[in-house]
């Protein structure tokens, strides 16, 4: 049988063939189409994958899960959600999926996408002076001509999280003097190319100070663009007071109606009371709870456990999050407290060779990794746990190990990794062969 296929169908094709998935999704539908003698013009509605492994139960001696139960499946999606979860038929016409675990997608919490060496030559972080204010100072140098390329380096950054098995970022963008809404427009143009296979928040950040630097006419803009969050950045630190600038952003949140994410790097008092203030202001203003993040929070690495515990308490009743670069060595932040009182936890590689660090690798399933080692969490059931960072909180299991991912109707966004369950996975930062957002294979 001929079907007519586009170059572009056929180099796909071979990608797919070369990661050990068989059939590329167009061309399957292309040609289950033809047979049926149904137009090609309906093709990559329904996607079939067959041999794909989902985590079932748990396994318990005792009262201590020892395993992690699976079994092979037949998926399929239909319209970028998934509609079907049936048993496992090998002779089916579908993509074989060979065995792999099929997890939630991962999402990157926390990255500044709009500025990165990131696919150009390696550029190692030059040594700190003058804190964050000498920081500012060096972007004020080297933003211009960063801004020449920064649509490019972001594309090259967004392949880099996809291949990595994220499919969505909420990326921080500079909003300030020398960036202008550049930045923002920039990236803005990578996210457009790629809106069929990657998904983003934006946080308008002001990198150098809503006062520091006079960022507040570009912020006012900026929040009536296509932006999901009023950012800021150590208030006391870069601007020298915490209620004027706090109370700017709170009242941009609302009147723009947009959330809030704030960097907050201050590990001494000035960064309790931030934390404290941000609290009140949320709890004032109920219609910000659930909108309402803190990045880093170094604080909180900082206090007693009692104090933690409290503080913990305050930012659940007020629904504020936390997104945790998953620091270490002389500074580990409180997740196991943050957890137990409800705190919503998210995760990201926050730069990828930049002028500020060069750590980032692009997994946040390697985030999820440190977190386990630091904390302990070397059991199968705290193991299993410990994916939900690198998810965003979505796991197949529920705490009792009943199945609760993928149900019909979720959106098909989904990881296919080299894996026999979840703890394996987060315990050896197993690789990922592919990604499907929306019910696509994207990589």
């Amino acid at each position: 049988m001929a079907t007519n296929i586009s170059r572009k169908d056929f180099i796909r094709n071979s990608v797919y063939t070369s990661l050990g998935l068989g059939i590329a999704p167009t061309l399957l539908s292309q040609t289950a189409h033809a047979e049926s003698g149904v137009s090609s013009a309906l093709a990559g509605t329904t996607t079939r994958l067959k041999n794909v492994r989902l985590e079932t139960g748990f396994e318990y001696e005792g009262d201590e899960v020892v395993a992690t139960k699976t079994d092979l499946f037949l998926v399929e999606i239909t319209d970028g959600k998934f509609s079907a979860i049936l048993p496992n038929n090998p002779q089916a016409k579908a993509i074989d999926a060979k065995g792999l675990l099929m997890l939630p997608s991962f999402k990157d919490m926390h990255i500044h996408l709009d500025k990165t060496n990131y696919g150009g030559p390696w550029k190692a972080a030059r040594r700190r002076t003058n804190g964050v204010k000498g920081m500012i100072a060096l972007e004020q140098q080297i933003l211009p001509e960063m801004l020449k390329t920064s649509t490019d380096h972001a594309l090259k950054m967004i392949e880099l999280l996809q291949s990595c098995g994220s499919g969505f970022a909420r990326s921080h963008v500079n909003i300030e003097p020398t960036s202008k809404l550049d930045s923002l427009k920039h990236l803005q143009i990578a996210l457009d190319n790629k809106k069929n296979s990657f998904g983003a928040e934006l946080v308008a950040f002001p990198q150098h100070g809503l006062f520091y630097t006079d960022s507040l006419p570009w912020m006012n803009e900026a929040a009536k663009m296509d932006i999901d969050f009023i950012g800021g950045v150590d208030p006391y630190t870069v601007d020298g007071d915490i209620a004027k600038p706090m109370d700017t952003i709170v009242k941009l949140a609302l009147d723009n109606n947009k959330g809030i994410d704030i960097h907050l790097h201050e590990s001494g008092e000035s960064g309790l009371k931030t934390v404290e203030y941000l609290i009140d202001r949320v709890n004032e203003n109920p219609v910000l709870k659930g909108k309402t993040f803190l990045s880093h929070c170094y604080i909180l690495g900082k206090l007693e456990k009692v104090r933690q515990e409290e503080i913990a308490d305050k930012l659940a009743q007020a629904q504020i999050g936390i997104m945790s670069a998953i620091p270490f060595g002389g500074l580990i932040m409180p997740i196991p407290t943050l957890y137990k009182y409800g705190v919503v936890v998210g995760t990201g590689n926050d730069s990828i060779i930049d002028h500020w660090n060069t750590w980032g690798t692009g997994s946040v399933l390697q985030k999820a990794n440190l977190m386990a080692q630091l904390y302990g969490y070397s059991t199968e059931f705290y193991l299993n746990r410990a994916l939900k960072l690198a998810t965003y909180n979505i796991l197949p299991l529920t705490d009792k190990g009943q199945q609760q991912w993928p149900k019909k109707d979720d959106v098909a966004n989904a990881v296919l990794v080299q894996a026999s369950c979840s703890a394996e996975a987060v315990s050896r930062i197993s690789p990922v062969k592919s990604l499907l957002h929306q019910g696509n294979i994207v990589f």
